[in-house]
């Protein structure tokens, strides 16, 4: 499967009374897209506001960020099974708007969500200050279930990254790259010599507001399956989850993976990219014994020599990452974890709350329970209500004077685990 995705360069997003995409400026019609998100009868409200890289702005409690994409040649539309049909998508040519995000906020949903400062300390930890962000801020109808409100706000952000992604449908990109995945036939042909490599992508779905959406469908209720992972730069998968907000994949990250990035840029010239083994995490023993063991029947079936393993969230799922490490390092395969550290603030805990002497090769995205102090800013957008009630926040987290003494947990993307994030180790 092959697909040319051309990225089309946003310099600024205004808002106005008439939506076009000219000189990389965005300009979104302020009624078009309140109509349109106010169609759902659920949601009683909603602002809309920009956030650029540098102010003195917060954004909070954040539940999603999203990168507007159209599809311009090929088939199949974006978010499929949610936006668009369900045919299947990954081939033809795609346009993504970079320098850009749909960002949703407002009241809160799950208490496990997030801050994005676009300056200051806090902004060093996010990879969203750096975007310029339309802010839909959404107020639900009076009585809504949490479950409810979760996928209001995720379908107006996605019908507003897709409505503005359809304003570029007639740039020109600025770059282009082509990413194609062959057959295995084709790949064991095309590059004998190669080690064959596969990346296995765990996606959060222990449901209670922990769900991610794999073509419509809620991964708990899917099998261990492949992908190619062109499919993901359609946004085939979607985030639909309250995870804490350090390590949440957005459906930003589900886009631009950079796992798949990384796997592209080596393929045929230092491994040979098999494609991408999706299998889920659930809450009950079984569950995770039989994803697992697909997960390992799939790895062995394709004949890879070595597999990147990432998780989504902390906890309960670093038990579905070692059973994955360990079942997939048991059929030869030799692995790379991929997660974050909840290692406690003086960073003396036991950093996973599950190990494996397999799990020899980690690569770790930080540890999310450390202390920062996000300084207040000129202008919030949302609000500061559930500061202190949100993963990592406690009773005294918000100053008098504004500012936020919090754990990293509280910063949306900041320890991110399929290695998306701004931290390093010296």
């Amino acid at each position: 499967m092959k697909l040319e995705l051309g990225y089309v360069k946003v310099t600024d997003v205004r808002l106005g009374t008439e939506s076009k995409f000219e000189d990389g400026v965005v300009t979104v019609d302020v009624e078009a897209v309140r109509k349109m998100i106010l169609e759902n009868e659920k949601i009683a409200d909603v602002q809309l506001d920009v956030a650029k890289p540098g102010e003195s702005t917060r954004i909070t409690p954040v539940k999603d960020v999203i990168q507007p994409r159209v599809k311009v040649e090929g088939p199949g539309g974006v978010f499929p099974g949610v936006i668009s049909k369900v045919d299947t998508v990954g081939s033809g040519k795609t346009y993504a708007l970079e320098g850009m995000g749909v960002v949703t906020a407002g009241k809160i949903v799950g208490f496990q969500e997030g801050i994005i400062d676009m300056s200051g300390p806090g902004a060093d930890y996010t990879p969203f200050s750096r975007l310029i962000n339309l802010v839909l801020v959404i107020t639900p109808i009076e009585g809504l279930a949490q479950h409810e409100y979760e996928q209001a706000v995720r379908m107006a952000g996605l019908k507003t990254a897709t409505y503005i992604g359809e304003l570029a449908r007639n740039a020109v990109p600025y770059r282009s790259v082509v990413y194609e995945t062959p057959s295995i036939t084709e790949g064991i042909k095309l590059y004998p010599d190669l080690p064959r490599v596969g990346y296995v992508m765990m996606l959060q779905s222990q449901g209670l507001l922990h769900d991610t959406y794999v073509y419509g469908v809620d991964a708990k209720k899917t099998l261990s399956t492949f992908i190619y992972p062109t499919e993901l730069m359609d946004g085939a998968i979607i985030s639909g989850n309250c995870v804490s907000a350090c390590d949440k994949n957005t459906t930003y990250h589900h886009l631009n993976n950079p796992v798949v990035e990384d796997l592209f840029a080596q393929h045929g010239k230092t491994l040979n990219f098999v494609g991408v083994i999706i299998t889920n995490e659930n809450v009950y023993l079984a569950d995770k014994q039989r994803s697992s063991d697909w997960s390992a029947k799939m790895c062995e079936f394709f004949g890879l020599d070595g597999a990147v393993i990432s998780q989504e969230g902390f906890g309960n799922p670093d038990t579905d990452l070692i059973m994955n490490c360990k079942k997939i390092e048991g059929k030869g395969v030799k692995t790379v974890i991929i997660t974050d550290e909840y290692a406690g603030q003086d960073g003396k805990s036991q950093s996973l709350a599950d190990s494996d002497p397999a799990a020899d090769a980690c690569v770790t995205g930080g540890n999310a329970n450390e202390v920062i102090t996000l300084p207040p800013m000129d202008k919030v957008i949302g609000t500061l209500d559930y500061v202190t009630r949100i993963a990592g926040g406690n009773e005294n987290s918000l100053q008098p004077d504004g500012s936020i003494v919090a754990e990293l947990q509280v910063i949306t993307g900041a320890t991110n685990e399929v290695g998306f994030g701004c931290l390093s180790a010296r």
